[in-house]
């Protein structure tokens, strides 16, 4: 056979879990006088719609066994199906094997299976068998046979086969690539929902874990081009799950920016704002609404606010709408959900990005990846929280509720800042934030200067770190601004010397114990 053959279909073997589309193809060939052969569902809607087709069980002799388990895996369907026409002729004569020039075949729901939180039970009765192995072979012996594997593809097929009664090599080709792809991202969806399974231990390997779904203008440069991609099988939360109901396309900037600003204002329960910029929270409040939450993180750091991303918790309402538009420029707007008010605020402000997260949730488990030159390093998500009560006083002086609750705050936004972070909060609302310096001491410095530019007094307040303090400098600076209050998890060889400094300027030293860094 050459590649310019066209093969005629004379037998078919129809088996599809998605019915949708299987009668008028089917239709299109009893036309032409081809030999049907079907199983199980497939059968009954074929015979129900008065289309004559033989059931698998008289084709091969052998009943269905194992609640219809063990159906296709047979001889004489393979054989069938693999026939190398001329070479195997002997074979298939001396056998009395019927060749198979048509499978049509799409496989049991897995992804939608599992995307229901279906039992583990279940999820396993729904690894197809039969289906991807019939898939395999046709699309293995695309020289002599067909394949379609999805229901997208019947009308084109049938439109060549009613045209020319018969299949070109060019479509059979595409077919069985098309066919291949199904059978991996198939495997695939299995490989990763088992793999899951497993929380304590790292995959060996990874692959066919992220599908493109947007190209991007281009990445953190012009120069740069740039794609975004989500993690395959898996349930959308965060920025995954956003769906842009207005502006201009989302940049690679844009995308790692919302992400941190979600990430951040989906820890809080009471209302609340996240202000980012350059994947850094410029300004975090909660309030008793939305809009005070907004000017309470806007007020933190106005000059970065300019062109940041804003995420909220909460339902955007018009009032809010309003008076962000008219207060600041504005990239991205995210919330779980936008009034019809809010939408109609934004409508002389087309560029504006506005994202309804329709997952909001926080991410409970998973892996984060980090790109490296002809590498990946992969991580846990991290997860990891303390209680309020879990936190232990070191020094002299102990916390009352409003600088436990202040205290608190601060450590939750802290973990979403860039290390070596610090974060100054008082009332539910961050008064300087200093993130991404060499030394610790340079944070808290720019900290301090952050605050006082937005007018603040740091008498009172609290200050978090993401990991521990190597030496009391820090804690010195701290002292001479007025912090009543210290949050870190502790854990240096100096550990004594800074608890000393803190009971000596008597402020509060909170451990945690644990780290939050955030390269």
């Amino acid at each position: 056979m050459t590649k310019n053959s066209s093969i005629k279909i004379r037998r078919a073997l129809l088996s599809v879990s998605d019915k949708s589309g299987i009668i008028e193809l089917a239709n299109s060939l009893k036309k032409e006088n081809v030999e049907i052969i079907s199983t199980g569902g497939t059968l009954k809607h074929l015979r129900e719609n008065s289309i004559e087709a033989i059931d698998i069980s008289s084709f091969t002799g052998s009943p269905e066994m194992m609640g219809g388990r063990v159906k296709t895996l047979h001889p004489k369907v393979h054989a069938g199906i693999l026939s190398r026409r001329i070479k195997d002729k002997d074979e298939i004569e001396k056998n009395s094997i019927e060749e198979i020039d048509l499978v049509v075949v799409n496989l049991y729901p897995f992804k939608k299976t599992i995307s229901n939180k279906s039992s583990l039970e279940d999820a396993i009765e729904n690894i197809d068998i039969g289906g991807p192995t019939m898939i395999r072979a046709a699309a293995k012996n695309f020289y002599h046979v067909a394949v379609i594997s999805s229901p997208n593809d019947y009308e084109d097929f049938k439109n060549e086969f009613e045209k020319n009664k018969g299949i070109s090599y060019e479509t059979r080709l595409m077919l069985a690539k098309k066919a291949f792809s199904l059978i991996t991202d198939y495997d695939l969806a299995i490989s990763n929902y088992l793999e899951a399974l497993d929380q304590n231990n790292l995959p060996d390997s990874i692959f066919g874990k992220f599908i493109k779904v947007d190209e991007l203008r281009y990445g953190e440069n012009p120069h740069q081009k740039a794609a975004f991609y989500l993690e395959n099988y898996k349930k959308s939360s965060g920025i995954s799950s956003a769906v842009q109901l207005q502006g201009k396309e989302l940049s690679y900037n844009n995308i790692a920016d919302a992400d941190a600003a979600i990430e951040c204002v989906s820890n809080f329960s009471e209302p609340s704002c996240v202000i980012v910029k350059h994947a850094n929270p410029c300004g975090v409040a909660s309030s008793e609404n939305i809009l005070e939450a907004y000017k309470k993180a806007f007020a933190c750091d106005p000059t970065s606010a300019f062109g940041g991303i804003i995420a909220f918790n909460k339902e955007l309402d018009e009032k809010t709408s309003n008076f962000l538009k008219d207060n600041q420029f504005i990239e991205v707007v995210a919330a779980p959900k936008f009034t019809n008010g809010a939408l109609e605020s934004f409508q002389d402000k087309k560029n504006v990005r506005l994202l309804e997260i329709k997952n909001l949730k926080k991410s409970d488990s998973g892996m984060k990846f980090h790109s490296v030159n002809s590498g990946l390093l992969l991580q846990s998500i991290d997860t990891g929280e303390i209680h309020i009560n879990d936190l232990k006083t070191v020094s002299k002086r102990v916390p009352n509720q409003d600088e436990l609750t202040n205290s608190f705050f601060a450590w939750k936004v802290c973990k979403y800042v860039k290390s070596n972070a610090i974060v100054y909060a008082s009332n539910n609302q961050t008064l300087g934030i200093g993130a991404g310096q060499m030394s610790r001491i340079d944070s808290a410095e720019i900290a301090v200067r952050k605050a006082k530019k937005a007018g603040f007094n740091l008498k009172g307040s609290c200050m978090a770190s993401d990991a521990f303090f190597p030496f009391r400098d820090s804690i010195d600076e701290a002292a001479k601004n007025g912090i009543s209050c210290v949050i870190q998890p502790g854990g240096s060889i100096r550990d004594e010397e800074v608890i000393s400094a803190a009971d000596e300027a008597d402020m509060i030293m909170i451990f945690t114990g644990m780290r939050h860094f955030r390269h």
